[in-house]
Order: C-alpha cells, then structure tokens, then sequence
C-alpha cells in the first residue's frame, strides 16, 4: 500500500532511479514478480515493490492522461479519475474565472486542467490523494497555479470570494462499492447543491448513468460527454456555467449539440445509409436534434437507429452503407454471412431481444473476412440488416452518395 512515506522516497533521486529500475524491468513481458525481485537485488524491498506497482500503474494510466509515465498514482483513485481530454473540455468553461475550487480533488485529473485556466483551491480528505495530487502538480509544472487542502468537505466551514466558480466530484465508491443515487454520493447532490448561493457557477461531475427522474426540478443543464465513441460521464452545470439544457458532447472531436427540447423528426423507410448514435447523444435524448441536423429520420418509433440515402459526414453518428436487410432467422443470418465469407461477426441490436454474444457463438462461421450485423425492429418485424462502416472522411467516394433505398 503506498503511504505518504513512500511516495517521498520515490520523489527522491534515489525513488527515480527505482523508477527507472521497474520500467526496464517491466518493459516486454510485464511480468510483476520478476521485475519485483530484479528491482529488490538493488533497492530495499518496500522501495522496489511500491515502484514496480508504480509503473504497472502508469502503463494502466497512459490510456487517460498522455503525461503519465511522469506522474504519480493510486489504484482506486486512478480508476475514477477524469481522463484529461474530458477534463480539458470541461475546463474551458471555466476560462474567465478569477478563482476556482475543485471541491473533492482526487488525484488531480480535473484539478490540473483547470489550473491551466485560472488559480485553483484543491481540497480533498484523503491523505494519499492530496499527496499524490501535489506531486502531479509538481511533475506537470503547475505547483504554483494550485492551492491544495486535505480537508473533508462536510466539515469544513466553506466560503467563497464573490465571483467565485466551484467544481465538485463526490465520491460514487464506498469500500470499494459503486454508490447509486446522487443523494447516495459522497456527499449527496443535496448538499453540493446547497454551495451553490454562495458561488457564481457550478459544475458537478456525476455518473452517466444518472437517472432522469433524480435530476427532475433542478435548475441545471446536463452535458454528456463521449471520448472515441465510449460514453464517459456526465457533468451538471449550475448558475454562470449553465449554457442550456441538454447537451452532447463528442470528443476528441470537440462537437458538441444542444437541445431544450427533442426535435419533432418523422419516421422514415430505411435508406441506403444507417447511422448509429453517439453514445453520448442517446443519453442527451437528442437523437431526433441529430437527425433534424443531417436530414435524416429515425427508422422506427422508440428505435435510436436513424437513416438516410445521402449521408453527411457529423461527428455525431458512425454510418453505416446496408447491403443486405431480410427478417431476421438464424438459419437465414448463418446462409448469409457464409455466402460473404465471413469467419467474425459484430452483432448490434436495438429493439431485439436477441443477445449479440449468445447468437454469435451459435453461427459457425469459418471464413476470413469480418462483417456487421445490425438486429433491428421495421414496420413491426424483427429485421437483420447487413452493413459496412462508412469511412469518416468527407472526402470518401461514400460520403454524398445517393441512391434507391434497400427493401424488404
């Protein structure tokens, strides 16, 4: 376990130099127990294991922040923490703030993007977090820019200077259990929310799987954020930060699209094109806003799959060119898929209560090629629709292609 102590000595010149040690150790076949003992022949026991655990982390790390071969982490924490694209995005809306708090700073993720915009007040009550924040601070040459408190927030006396704008993170894990419910977070919404007359602009970073009817009555926009297609969080935006109602946003891309209300967008036939959501635009609840946007329609009632014959190129949808569409029968899905050679399927449902996992499995496929399968609901009927990626440059042959829509 890695303790205040510890994390000194692999500060020091003689912990890089056990850093060192575990990265040649490890690079290759990541074997923990090897890189441990070959580390161990030259540094003390306690040293050589915490850097080892160290440098397992960083690897684990690098997926969420580019720096973190030069930072500093704990397991759990790192778990939670903000991957620093979406923390990047969410702190260009603080830009402007003469001060800011992050109020449960964790290891820094969010702390370090927003002191690139304005002072920031870290406070967070654990002791090795506060510790290793100050260390990522360090390493990211933003010590300066960062006031850290190990404090508890539920007893300190909080107070803001005017104008101030806050960030809060309550903790979702308890004792290694997810906790769901805002009011069942660390501390509840109810009492981050009671900061809120003291301060000019709150965000509040909750889980994305937050239910609608536990954010009704809150004056409040909600922002769902994506990052390479994976719907990663959701933020809560009070007072100056309120920017809307509804928001999706897709990065790396940086587009995001905002709705009060979902547009009034028809049903339509399926056309040549189907398009796939952004994760992160079915959470908003802005599938028809997209749809309006491209000129496309979804394909059914209650079905998030839209379509269209001339596909725009959007950041918000993955498309998809159909090649084939039949009702869905096993037998006839195993025929089809072996006449296209194909030995590895990618099944996608909505509206099916096929499981994707099971009914792969249950295809004997042993061609070369790969292909997608879309199980879907049209007119009624349980549909199958054989499809291809679209590429994503505007530029493709694919990308303004018009024709006659397949028929069932």
């Amino acid at each position: 376990m890695l303790t205040r102590d510890l994390l000194r000595q692999l500060q020091a010149p003689e912990g890089a130099r056990a850093l060192e040690a575990a990265a040649a150790a490890l690079e290759g076949e990541r074997d923990f127990l090897r890189a441990t003992q070959i580390v161990a022949r030259r540094f003390p026991d306690r040293l050589a294991r915490a850097a080892v655990e160290q440098v397992g982390l960083r690897y684990r790390a690098a997926a969420k922040f580019p720096a973190a071969a030069a930072m500093f982490f704990e397991r759990e924490a790192l778990e939670q923490a903000t991957s620093e694209p979406v923390a990047r995005h969410r702190a260009r809306r603080f830009a402007g703030g003469s001060i800011v708090f992050d109020l449960g700073a964790g290891i820094g993720g969010d702390s370090l993007a927003l002191a690139r915009i304005a002072p920031v007040t870290a406070i967070e009550r654990d002791p090795i977090r506060i510790a290793l924040l100050q260390a990522n601070a360090g390493a990211a040459g933003l010590i300066d820019r960062l006031r850290p408190i190990q404090a508890d927030l539920l007893r300190l006396p909080l107070r803001f200077p005017a104008g101030a704008l806050a960030f809060a993170d309550p903790g979702r894990r308890a004792q290694g259990r997810r906790l769901r419910g805002v009011q069942r977070y660390e501390p509840p919404l109810r009492v981050v929310q009671g900061w809120l007359p003291a301060l000019a602009g709150l965000a509040v970073k909750v889980s994305p799987a937050v239910k609608r009817e536990e954010l009704r009555g809150l004056d409040c926009e909600i922002e769902f954020v994506s990052l390479a297609g994976e719907l990663k969080e959701a933020t809560l935006w009070f007072g100056a930060l309120r920017a809307g109602a509804r928001r999706a946003t897709v990065l790396p891309a940086g587009a995001s699209i905002e709705g009060e209300v979902e547009a009034d967008v028809p049903t339509g036939p399926l056309g040549r094109f189907l398009l796939e959501p952004d994760p992160a635009v079915l959470r908003a609840g802005l599938v028809r806003t997209v749809a309006a946007q491209l000129g496309a329609h979804p394909i059914a009632p209650e079905i998030a799959f839209l379509s269209q014959d001339e596909i725009r190129p959007s950041p918000f949808v993955r498309a998809y060119r159909v090649l084939d569409v039949a009702p869905f029968r096993q037998k006839s899905l195993q025929e089809m898929l072996v006449a296209r050679g194909a030995g590895r399927v990618t099944i996608k449902r909505r509206g099916s209560a096929v499981e994707p996992e099971a009914l792969a499995r249950r295809l004997r496929l042993r061609g070369e090629g790969e292909a997608t399968v879309v199980l879907t609901r049209i007119a009624g009927r349980q549909t199958m629709l054989l499809v291809e990626p679209v590429a994503a440059d505007p530029a493709s042959p694919e990308a303004h292609v018009a024709g006659a829509p397949p028929v069932l």
